[in-house]
Order: structure tokens, then C-alpha cells, then sequence
């Protein structure tokens, strides 16, 4: 299946390309979401009299995940959460629970931006975690799981 990316895409090309991929991943995710047309003549044509405001409404999504970015840089956030003796959580931290804190904290941050790679925290302690707000941007932010008293 060929189409036309109505925006970059994470490891597979940038405005405007014209890629091959499975039938599958265009069906199900590519045209659904809006991030691309299947590169029919007309998709092709209605790309071409579009592209400079394709280009500049994702230059502007660009510069709000730069400025979203900037506020992040040095951010700290601390939950207090139910922990055992040793630290261990009753329970676990995960995506949602972080985009809540550094919501409350002044950056709004969705739970698909989180990035947890080895799975939900479960310890106490401190965590840089990555968020990915941009397929060109990504940011850290340090969390600090506290037990409660």
C-alpha cells in the first residue's frame, strides 16, 4: 500500500513523502489518525494545493513541543504514594500518574507522552523519566516517589 504522510512519522518519513507500507499500519493507524492519504491522483493532487499549509501547521506543532520542552527543562516532581518498610510500593507509579503530577505541576503533558520503557515504578526513589512530545522533541523530567507517612 502506497501513501502520502500528511505528517512525520516516527521512522518512516516526513511531509509529503510518498512510502510503501503494509496494508495494516496504513488502514489502522496512518489514515485513521490522519497522519496520512492513500497516494491516489486526487490524494496527490489535494496534497500538492495544500502542502505549504501542511508544512506550516506542522512547523507550528513543532515550535509548541519546543516551548512545552523548555518549561520541562529542569523540572522535579514529587508523589507521595503507600510504600512498605523497605520502599516497595504497594501498587505501582505509571504513565498516567505522571502526566497528572506535571500537569498539576504547570506543563500539560498527555499519558502517551510518558515514556516508561522498563514498565510501571515500583520502588521509591528518584527517576528521570523521558518524555516524547514531539517526534523531534523529547524532554526529561526528574520524579521523586516518596512513601507516605
Amino acid at each position: 500500500m502506497e501513501v502520502i504522510l500528511l505528517e512525520k512519522v516516527e521512522n518512516l518519513g516526513s511531509l509529503g513523502d510518498r512510502v510503501r507500507v503494509r496494508p495494516g499500519y496504513g488502514r489502522n493507524y496512518l489514515i485513521p489518525y490522519g497522519k496520512a492519504k492513500l497516494a491516489t491522483a486526487e490524494n496527490i493532487k489535494y496534497f500538492e494545493e495544500r502542502a505549504a499549509e501542511l508544512a506550516r501547521a506542522a512547523a507550528d506543532t513543532l515550535h509548541l513541543a519546543q516551548n512545552r520542552a523548555e518549561q520541562l527543562a529542569g523540572l522535579s516532581v514529587t508523589l507521595t504514594v503507600k510504600a512498605g518498610e523497605e520502599g516497595k510500593l504497594f501498587g505501582s507509579v505509571g504513565t498516567a500518574d505522571i502526566a497528572d503530577a506535571v500537569t498539576r505541576a504547570g506543563v500539560e503533558i498527555h499519558r502517551s507522552e510518558v515514556r516508561l520503557p522498563t514498565g510501571p515504578l515500583r520502588a521509591c526513589g528518584e527517576f528521570d523519566i523521558e518524555l516524547h512530545l514531539h517526534t523531534d522533541v523529547d524532554a526529561t523530567v526528574n520524579v521523586i516517589i516518596a512513601p507516605e507517612e
